[in-house]
């Protein structure tokens, strides 16, 4: 049994609905950074999957969640994205 060695790898979860052309457009920017810059793993969600993120996003999709917390909707920042993998990356 070996002590963790390094902290638990981050999550960007990305929600989305179904017929959503911002949702396709953000997802095609985020695979275009991917290129650029090493992310954590994306998961799509979708929003009225769940009746607690539908209230709470409504019709605020797409919003595309670091660990939880949420980073940017309806246009990707990719500014702001890198700059909160960097503070989450310099925290211990």
């Amino acid at each position: 049994m070996s002590p963790p060695d390094r902290e638990p790898a981050h999550t960007l979860t990305l929600l989305t609905r179904a017929e959503c052309g911002l949702c396709e457009d953000m997802l095609n920017e985020l695979q275009a950074l991917r290129a650029r810059h090493a992310l954590p793993p994306l998961r799509l969600l979708d929003v009225d999957s769940d009746p607690q993120l539908q209230r709470r996003y409504g019709l605020k999709i797409p919003v595309l969640l670091l660990d939880q917390v949420p980073v940017c909707s309806a246009r990707l920042d990719q500014a702001e994205l890198l700059r909160a993998l960097r503070d989450r990356s310099g925290t211990a």
